[in-house]
């Protein structure tokens, strides 16, 4: 299938069945994150699942790739990331398998249903508006700051669209963990699973990725360390497993 790029736009390799992703080199292009979101979260087969806030695409499509799960839905506000998603959905022929929405997270329940999906996953904004600059790019400032949605939107909508034992996969920031286990636990995700993420090995995690189970008991495992760089510009064999290179 031909499809056609918009000024700006490139199409990247995903490394994955042969997949490819539709970006904007000028907008907000997807990142480790997003790829280690991927490898962290779990979608069983038959399972249906949805990403919040899913920008291009991203997770989705490296879900699908990954697991056996039924369908996998994005959700996104943003009409020109939207439009991208779609495309690389249309491009990587997978129409059947993934559906991209535009709309709110903050509507999500309201727009899909309560408890209408097995598992949720989201790599929301990490910034609130005291926390750093705001691009003047407003698709890059959607994307890292809580400009149109809050950690408690993403966690309580998360929570709405889950069926009871469902599960919640989220990568943040490690300053915000605090304010994350706390909110969680008060929309009935309890967390299960942590893994903190450290760029090298002698400093400090700059990224976290957490499992909630809607229902689930007290009780949660702390995952060995993601370690991304052995050295400066070569990952660890961990991240080339989960790139899949």
């Amino acid at each position: 299938m031909s499809i056609e790029l918009r000024p700006g736009e490139r199409m990247d390799e995903l490394h994955r069945n042969g997949y490819q992703i539709i970006q904007n080199e000028n907008g907000f292009c997807f990142g480790m994150d997003a790829v280690l979101l991927s490898g962290f979260a779990k979608v069983k087969p038959g399972e249906l699942a949805i990403d919040l806030g899913t920008g291009t695409g991203i997770i989705p499509i490296l879900l699908e790739a990954k697991t056996q799960g039924r369908h996998f839905t994005g959700l996104e506000i943003q009409k020109t990331s939207c439009d991208m998603a779609r495309r690389s959905v249309m491009l990587n022929h997978l129409e059947d398998r993934i559906s991209i929405t535009e709309g709110d997270i903050k509507e999500a329940v309201s727009m899909f249903g309560r408890a209408s999906f097995d598992v949720v996953t989201s790599n929301p904004p990490y910034m609130t508006g005291n926390h750093g600059l705001v691009n003047p790019d407003m698709p890059k400032a959607i994307a890292r700051h809580e400009l149109l949605c809050t950690l408690e939107d993403v966690i309580s909508q998360a929570a709405g669209l889950l069926r009871e034992g469902g599960r919640f996969y989220m990568v943040h920031r490690p300053f915000r963990l605090a304010e994350i286990m706390n909110t969680m636990i008060r929309y009935k995700l309890e967390p299960k699973r942590m893994k903190l993420v450290y760029p090298y090995v002698d400093r400090e995690p700059n990224m976290v990725l957490i499992e909630g189970l809607k229902g689930g008991r007290s009780r949660i495992t702390v995952e060995k360390p993601l370690i991304v760089y052995k050295e400066p510009g070569v990952y660890t064999d961990e991240i080339y497993d989960i790139y899949g290179y």
